[in-house]
């Protein structure tokens, strides 16, 4: 009876051993991730019109992206005021409208996380490419698609997301950088 003892003591000690072990990098790096494409589409996903409306998350974007994205806000914005001053106040001004973080200008209905590859070895600098498989189901036939969004583990506040591959599926459009960057110099023709 007391080897059972013993021997069950020994067993309980090694399983509150491994269950106290933090959960591996990766894990930990798959979950912090799709937490934030989450927070990308929930924030983005369905329309251009909360890019005008809120601040840029300072915890969503890299700087780079942050600061190209802002650069095409500020000149949208511009271009709104100047339209208005104009002798043709009744315009349009250039907007960035749709859903600029997909493929699809429509947008989507739902989407998944299809899969997400880590790249580098050490955690800052780290990259991630996350495989996103939507759907647009109010159309007929429904649409589907893939894109890629591309994330960075930045020195000071972890993944933050760097650009969107959008889907060779519509043709047009590469990615969001090169996209802003384009509306950016159109707006300042």
């Amino acid at each position: 009876m007391k080897q059972v003892f013993f021997y069950l003591s020994i067993f309980l000690l090694f399983t509150s051993c491994i269950k106290n072990e933090p959960k591996p990098k990766a894990l930990e790096a798959d979950t912090e991730i799709a937490q934030k494409v989450k927070t990308l589409y929930a924030t983005y996903g369905k329309s251009s019109d909360v890019i005008y409306n809120k601040p840029i998350p300072k915890d969503l974007f890299s700087p780079e992206l942050e600061k190209t994205f802002q650069e095409a806000i500020d000149a949208s914005k511009a271009d709104i005021e100047k339209v208005k001053k104009s002798d043709h106040p009744t315009d349009k001004p250039l907007l960035m409208e749709g859903s600029i973080f997909t493929s699809l200008y429509e947008g989507y209905t739902t989407y998944k996380i299809k899969s997400v590859q880590l790249m580098g070895t050490k955690p800052v600098g780290m990259t991630a490419d996350v495989t996103i498989d939507f759907e647009n189901s109010q159309v007929s036939p429904k649409i589907t698609w893939s894109d890629t969004v591309h994330l960075v583990n930045t020195l000071d506040s972890g993944w933050k997301v760097d650009n969107i591959t959008f889907s060779e599926k519509f043709g047009g459009k590469n990615d969001l950088k090169s996209n802003l960057q384009s509306f950016i110099s159109g707006a300042k023709k």
